[in-house]
C-alpha cells in the first residue's frame, strides 16, 4: 500500500509544516550529495561508511576499522539522513509528509522536531542492541518516521489513509482506517525482523530500527503533543 493522503489533510489549521518540510529538503540535500560523491570513486562508499550507523562500533565488537568519525556518536544523527537509493528516500519521504504534517500540527515545530530527532535514536539504540555484532552500515530516516506513525495513530485514531494499491498496470484508490494500516505496516517489521534475526551481517532492511522508532514514539508521544492543539483537529476531523 502506497499512502498519498490523511483524510484530515485539508484541516483549517494554518501553520505551514515547516519542519516536515526541512526534514524533507535536508534528506534530499544530503542525498543528491551522495549523488555528486557516486562519480569520484570510492568517494561515496567511504562517505556512507563514516556517517553510517555501525552497530559493532558502539559494542567494541568490529575486528577492524571502518571509517567513523571521531567522535563516532555523530553517527546516530548522522545516519538519519542517508539513504541508499531513490526508492529508499522517496518512500521514506512520502511517508515523512503524509503523516509528519499533522504530528507537527499537534506538537508545534519545536516539540516536533525533538520527537522526531529523539525516536531516530531510540530506533539506532534498538538497532545497535538487536545487531550487536553487525558491522554493516545501518542508514535512513525510516527509524524516526516509525515514530511518527505511532504518534499519528495514538493522535488520530479514528482517522483513515488514502492509500495506492497496485494492480498489474493500473492503481486502486483504497481509503483504510488509520490503525490497520498502521498496524499491518508494525505487524509486517515484527514478522520480517523476527525472519532477519539469524543474520545480523545479511544486510537489508533494518526491521529493528523500525521496530524501536515506532516503539519510542509511543512512549513519547503524550509527552509531546499539545492537548489544545489535538483537541481542535479531531472537533474538525468530527464534524
Amino acid at each position: 500500500m502506497i499512502p498519498y493522503r490523511a483524510d484530515d489533510a485539508d484541516d483549517p489549521t494554518t501553520a505551514v509544516p515547516l519542519i516536515t518540510i526541512a526534514l524533507i529538503v535536508a534528506n534530499l540535500a544530503v542525498f543528491f550529495y551522495e549523488l555528486s560523491l557516486a562519480t569520484q570513486g570510492s568517494a561515496l562508499d567511504s562517505f556512507i561508511r563514516a556517517y553510517s550507523l555501525v552497530p559493532c562500533e558502539y559494542t567494541q565488537r568490529c575486528t577492524a576499522y571502518l571509517g567513523t568519525p571521531s567522535p563516532f556518536w555523530i553517527t546516530l544523527f548522522s545516519s538519519m539522513f542517508l539513504h541508499g537509493g531513490w526508492a529508499h528516500i522517496l518512500g521514506n519521504m512520502l511517508f515523512l509528509f503524509v503523516f509528519g504534517l499533522h504530528v507537527e500540527r499537534s506538537m508545534g515545530m519545536a516539540r516536533y522536531l525533538a520527537f522526531y530527532l529523539l525516536c531516530g535514536l531510540g530506533a539506532n539504540a534498538f538497532e545497535i542492541v538487536a545487531a550487536a555484532s553487525s558491522n554493516l552500515p545501518g542508514l535512513g530516516a525510516s527509524g524516526a518516521i516509525s515514530g511518527i506513525l505511532a504518534a499519528y495513530l495514538v493522535l488520530y485514531p479514528g482517522s483513515h489513509v488514502r492509500t495506492l494499491i497496485p494492480f498489474g498496470l493500473f492503481f486502486w484508490t483504497v481509503r483504510v482506517p488509520a490503525w490497520i494500516f498502521i498496524g499491518v505496516w508494525f505487524a509486517m517489521q515484527l514478522i520480517y525482523g523476527a525472519a532477519s534475526i539469524s543474520d545480523v551481517n545479511a544486510g537489508g532492511v533494518a526491521y529493528s530500527a523500525h521496530v524501536g522508532g515506532f516503539l519510542t514514539g509511543l512512549l513519547l508521544v503524550r509527552l509531546f503533543a499539545q492537548t489544545h492543539r489535538v483537541d481542535r483537529l479531531r472537533v474538525y476531523h468530527q464534524a
